[in-house]
């Protein structure tokens, strides 16, 4: 595998940006195709795009799988093109693709790429593969922030209202691009399937609870993990390597 941080210029953000990479490492014997499959794999509110690969062993983890990852930089945005801020939705699901494409070469095909992410990040997974069906094989949310309206003011750990601020502005509550209860109460018969992950000892164990049934309803194929945990990295690093087993890689080297 080639491990790799890499800093570019986004138009999007207007301003220098990071991302982290894992690249398989090509195999010589064999003729050059349309790249590797692709997760895009996000962070949550207090991380970067290095944290997956410090508090994991995620390199480890897709190293026999011919697995590319990108792990974007994406501040506290909540994947969102911010009221008062910067564009990341726009970042995330325009420029951020045709830059790795770019630089790397990775397959762009449907049943080839993949989205998954921890807590806010797991938020900006399921949103984008709601919004976008077409470009996902599949997308998973660990320990994920799934009901944004009920934790701008919820009892336990309500979300920052700076957070808000800077993300929504002063509406009420995400509008319903941005809501993925809404969301996926109107999904289509294109959406991927999604895997829904979280801790029952988690602060957001009742909205992924209220995710997953809105989910049902809706007859979107869903996955479901809820075991013991927290929202801790001990969780998430042992989660990802079920989300790994689970995506629908079209192709798997062979153990050797």
């Amino acid at each position: 595998m080639a491990l790799m941080r890499c800093a570019f210029d986004s138009e999007a953000l207007g301003m220098s940006t990071s991302m982290t990479v894992i690249l398989p490492q090509p195999d010589p014997a064999k003729p050059v195709d349309a790249g590797p499959p692709v997760l895009y794999l996000l962070h949550g509110l207090s991380d970067d795009d290095t944290a997956w690969t410090r508090q994991t062993c995620l390199e480890r983890y897709v190293s026999a799988l011919g697995l590319a990852v990108v792990m974007p930089q994406a501040g506290r945005s909540f994947y969102a093109d911010e009221t008062h801020g910067n564009r990341y939705w726009t970042f995330l699901t325009d420029e951020l693709p045709r830059v790795c494409r770019s630089f790397f070469r990775l397959s762009d095909r449907r049943e080839d790429t993949f989205v998954a992410g921890l807590s806010m990040g797991g938020y900006g997974a399921v949103k984008w593969a709601l919004r976008h069906p077409e470009r996902f094989a599949a997308a998973a949310s660990l320990s994920g922030a799934l009901n944004v309206a009920h934790r701008r003011h919820a009892p336990d750990r309500p979300l920052d209202p700076d957070v808000w601020h800077t993300v929504w502005g002063d509406a009420p509550t995400a509008g319903p691009d941005d809501d993925t209860v809404a969301l996926v109460g109107r999904a289509g018969a294109d959406t991927p399937p999604l895997y829904v992950a979280c801790g029952t000892e988690d602060f957001l164990y009742d909205d992924n609870e209220r995710f997953v049934a809105a989910a049902r309803d809706r007859g979107v194929p869903v996955t479901v993990d809820f075991s013991p945990g927290d929202h801790d990295w001990p969780y998430w690093d042992a989660t990802i390597r079920d989300v790994l087993a689970w995506l629908p890689l079209c192709t798997r080297p062979a153990a050797g």
